[in-house]
């Protein structure tokens, strides 16, 4: 942790020490109205993932707006969360390790907690954990519906593990989770709209299959900021899994949008200071790997398309500048990351600014909850 902070609240804009993880709540706050207007007038529940911003202050203004809860992607994260208060946490992952089945359940105590299965052996795990300590947890079958990373194959072996689960209280069978992660960056909006009517088809015959059997399927959750009003209207999905709608990414709004598509704002930026001019051509600015995730290419500079950013080292990033520009010693710059998620888990706060000063400094409380 760093020995001091980029800012204090009260200071203006121009003082914030850099790198820093800038947060526009203007910017911020019409995203999260955007979305929750949009799916409130569906009568589609938000469970906001977490993952995206890692702060307990933005899940419970997600919730203040009509959020049922959140979804994360570790134990450790819900734990943080929990301890926040929030009283309603999807685990969207695999558990398999029976020490981190022991806290899952210590939090199944504190709040309602669910957690997703792919196979027989971790329903197993589960079960023989929840009995012992009798206590229950919400289990979701993960079905692959397209993204071919975590999932049970449609059919069969999606029916089997829903099968043991109603059969293995104290666990209670949730629904089928139906996340598509490989649509929410295709480029073109009828790439995205294929993928998502191909998985709705896939989740809707489960859930048929599933009735037939007479297990009731109370939800199907799933969809992410690239994709989610096609799941929202698809009269299949009765829950939206969102999460980098808050700040929108540079990746995300490399997306071409369709003719009805919801557009967020760019609201997370990383403040950066021009440190060195070597050329004419060429600048560097004090925010690198260690500053701006780059597993989905580089940052932007915000409204400075005479500045590219071209590649970065642990503490550089390199700045392709154009023969017009004039760029001082000290000038700060503003970069939209290529990624949040992992940009966010850079940094221990949220530097929340509105008109020019530093309204707030939001702690990142789940930053590097890996277990």
């Amino acid at each position: 942790m760093s020995p001091w902070h980029a800012a204090q609240i009260g200071d203006a804009v121009e003082s914030i020490d850099t790198p820093a993880l800038i947060l526009d709540l203007d910017a911020f706050e019409r995203n999260l109205k955007r979305m929750a207007d949009a799916l409130s007038e569906k009568g589609v529940r938000l469970r906001a993932h977490a993952k995206s911003h890692k702060c307990p202050e933005i899940a419970k203004r997600q919730i203040a707006l009509g959020a049922v809860g959140i979804c994360c992607q570790k134990v450790s994260e819900a734990a943080v969360f929990v301890e926040a208060g929030i009283q309603d946490v999807l685990v969207t992952n695999q558990v398999v390790s029976p020490s981190k089945v022991a806290k899952l359940l210590a939090l199944a105590q504190r709040a309602r907690i669910g957690v997703l299965v792919d196979h027989p052996q971790q329903v197993t795990l589960l079960r023989e954990q929840s009995q012992k300590a009798q206590v229950a947890l919400d289990v979701y079958v993960e079905v692959n519906v397209g993204a071919n990373r975590c999932g049970a194959s449609p059919g069969e072996d999606t029916l089997k593990l829903a099968r043991e689960i109603v059969s293995s209280p104290p666990l209670r069978f949730a629904g089928l989770h139906c996340y598509h992660g490989g649509a929410q960056h295709m480029r073109l909006p009828e790439e995205r709209l294929q993928a998502i009517a191909q998985a709705t088809r896939t989740a809707q015959e489960m859930r048929d299959a599933l009735l037939a059997e007479g297990i009731p399927c109370e939800r199907i959750t799933g969809a992410g900021t690239g994709t989610f009003l096609h799941e929202r209207d698809s009269g299949v999905f009765n829950e939206v899994q969102a999460g980098s709608y808050v700040f929108m990414d540079r990746d995300y709004r490399d997306n071409h949008p369709g003719p009805d598509d919801l557009m967020f704002e760019h609201a997370l930026f990383v403040r950066t200071t021009v440190m060195s001019q070597p050329t004419a051509d060429r600048a560097i600015v004090d925010a690198g790997l260690k500053a701006s995730s780059v597993d989905s290419g580089m940052p932007v500079v915000w409204q400075r398309p005479d500045l590219k950013f071209l590649k970065a080292s642990d503490e550089h990033g390199v700045l392709q500048v154009s023969p017009s520009t004039k760029l001082q010693l000290g000038d700060a710059l503003l970069l939209v990351p290529g990624h949040c998620d992992p940009t966010v888990n850079l940094y221990d706060e949220l530097v929340c600014v509105r008109n020019g000063h530093v309204e707030a400094i939001w702690p990142i409380s789940a930053r590097g909850a890996l277990l």
